[in-house]
């Protein structure tokens, strides 16, 4: 008999459990958590409990599988039939108090999402590090909060640090009022030249920058001088 049916008050035994049929959204959002990984392992842990419930796989084999109580793989089961994949995130209960209050976590979120040159730092965009530097040094206000609790705070307010290409980034030592403004301009121009690259002005700027690097003093890239001439 399976391991996870269960016997009831009539010695009737009941219906394995397993998780309900999955539409095709929810197997594609358990499948990206599981084949991407997750930063929560709660999460893609109960993902991979419901996608193997989905397979046919009974409960003894998931605990097996994801090395877990049987309990908490039929509460997962019973949680996703109820609430959906609002199963997959834990809802932690005791334990040590919160560290940061929620005007903690606004204080934060305002600070990610304000531009880190306005608030006084000698960069341009903030990286889950220098972000959790520059809380631990807040004049007047205690913020103490690690990078990987950091990192999920910002994801469950919506909120990625991600490298962009040149449509987001800002021009060094530019005085300009309005980067976003800059970086348009620079698109516009851009797009131009590359229609246009036979144009006077284009073939112009071009003769003008190599008259430049000629005049360079005879320096090359490397650093080392240019041979004199016979």
């Amino acid at each position: 008999m399976g391991g996870d049916s269960v016997p009831t008050a009539g010695g009737v035994v009941a219906e394995p459990v397993r998780v309900r049929r999955l539409t095709d959204q929810e197997g594609q959002k358990l499948q990206q958590i599981v084949r991407r990984g997750s930063i929560s392992s709660v999460r893609c842990r109960r993902a991979m409990m419901l996608l193997a419930s989905a397979g046919g796989n009974r409960v003894p084999v998931i605990a097996q599988l994801v090395q877990a109580d049987e309990d908490t793989v039929r509460d997962v089961i019973h949680r996703f039939n109820e609430i959906c994949l609002a199963c997959l995130d834990p809802r932690w209960a005791g334990g040590r108090p919160r560290l940061l209050s929620d005007d903690d976590e606004d204080f934060v979120i305002q600070a990610a999402t304000t531009r880190p040159t306005t608030l006084g730092q000698p960069f341009t965009r903030w990286s889950i590090r220098k972000l959790a530097a520059y809380l631990r040094r807040v004049h007047g206000r205690i913020i103490r909060i690690g990078q990987e609790a950091l990192r999920c705070l910002l994801l469950r307010r919506g909120i990625t640090f991600q490298r962009t290409p040149l449509r987001q980034f800002t021009l060094a030592n530019s005085n300009h009022p309005n980067h976003t403004v800059q970086t348009r301009a620079l698109h516009r121009y851009l797009h131009w030249r590359n229609a246009n690259a036979r144009h006077p002005d284009v073939l112009a700027a071009q003769r003008k920058e190599r008259a430049r690097i000629r005049s360079e003093k005879g320096i090359r890239w490397g650093g080392r001088p240019l041979a004199p001439a016979a």
